[in-house]
């Protein structure tokens, strides 16, 4: 095939993400597909270096660094017809303009809910056993095990599971919980199908329910002006006693003054990998509590594991240039659900 066929293309997102994300192999591949002029990516569209190319670029390939595309921005790109995104969310840079000029967006989120969902998934099984929680303990109990039971029953047989947002890392979450002996999973969302929840092993009921009813409250909703704060004084009083909140979403859902409050006696366990703001103030009492387990923000694909954002973008391109339905694009009214 002709290469002046190809269409044009350009990688848009920090220069360390695409050192990270494209290797030489996957950038091959890219150049099998499209034309790639020069450079080949940009941390900036506002970037003199790339400014000449912007009229003739046709695809975009995203990742962290991408800005907002609105309006202004679409006009500096009248020839562009899709976006790739290889990271999470496509929130950040879409818009109503990309939507009215029918750009076709793909996401390779599904990609970044592997890592998330198998972190949270080992971050479960060591909290059945209060393992984060009792390795803290181990400073004031030096040369004893005596404490092993001061955080309650240990053990994961029997636990109860709430599952917060069933969205592609909530799915997985359900799904591998379903490794673990005689474990209920409940699920809190109002857009899922219940006959789908109960087909992989869980069951869907109101949120005010799952609360008081579990051992261990996972979050996965999506950030939205609906799910700030969803978790709030009122919800954190109704959890049991030596519950275990576990955030590897987005720091917003938990309103973190209450949070401070219902963590200062002990009685429920946090294990935070995202906080609102983030990184938390340096004065929270959240760093020196014992019961709270604080992580800066590790679940999501890091180092080699973002490549699988990037094939999964490189295989819709190829769908796409092959005129095939894609694996993954993302139509507007989805920024209103959970998925």
């Amino acid at each position: 095939m002709n290469r002046k066929l190809f269409p044009e293309a350009l990688l848009v997102m920090d220069y360390g993400t695409v050192e990270a994300q494209f290797d030489s192999h996957r950038l091959e591949r890219l150049q099998s597909m499209v034309q790639l002029g020069t450079p080949v990516s940009t941390d900036s569209l506002d970037d003199p270096a790339v400014a000449g190319r912007l009229a003739e670029i046709e695809i975009l390939i995203t990742s962290w660094g991408v800005p907002l595309l609105d309006e202004a921005r679409l006009a500096q790109l009248p020839k562009l017809r899709a976006v790739f995104h290889c990271a999470g969310s496509v929130r950040p840079f879409v818009s109503d303009a990309l939507w009215d000029r029918g750009i076709v967006v793909s996401n390779g989120a599904d990609a970044n809910a592997v890592p998330v969902a198998e972190f949270t998934l080992a971050t479960i099984i060591l909290a059945g056993k209060r393992a984060q929680v009792l390795a803290n303990d181990a400073r004031n109990h030096r040369g004893s095990n005596s404490y092993g039971q001061l955080r309650g029953e240990l053990g994961n047989l029997g636990r109860t599971v709430g599952v917060v947002g069933y969205s592609k890392i909530g799915r997985r979450v359900v799904e591998l919980l379903q490794m673990l002996e005689d474990v209920r999973v409940f699920v809190a969302d109002p857009y899922a199908d219940p006959v789908k929840v109960s087909a992989a092993g869980a069951t869907l009921i109101p949120l005010d329910e799952l609360i008081p009813s579990v051992d261990i409250l996972s979050l996965h909703a999506p950030e939205l002006p609906s799910t700030r704060h969803m978790i709030g004084a009122v919800e954190l009083a109704a959890l049991a006693d030596n519950a275990t909140l576990i955030n590897t979403a987005r720091g917003s859902l938990i309103d973190t003054a209450a949070l401070e409050e219902a963590c200062r006696d002990g009685r429920i366990t946090a294990i935070l990998d995202v906080t609102d703001p983030e990184p938390l103030n340096a004065d929270s009492i959240l760093y020196d509590l014992p019961n709270v387990v604080l992580t800066p923000h590790i679940a999501g694909s890091l180092g080699t594991e973002t490549r699988r954002m990037s094939d999964m973008a490189l295989n819709d391109l190829a769908h796409y240039l092959n005129g095939e339905p894609l694996d993954a694009q993302v139509h507007a009214h989805d920024m209103n659900l959970s998925a």
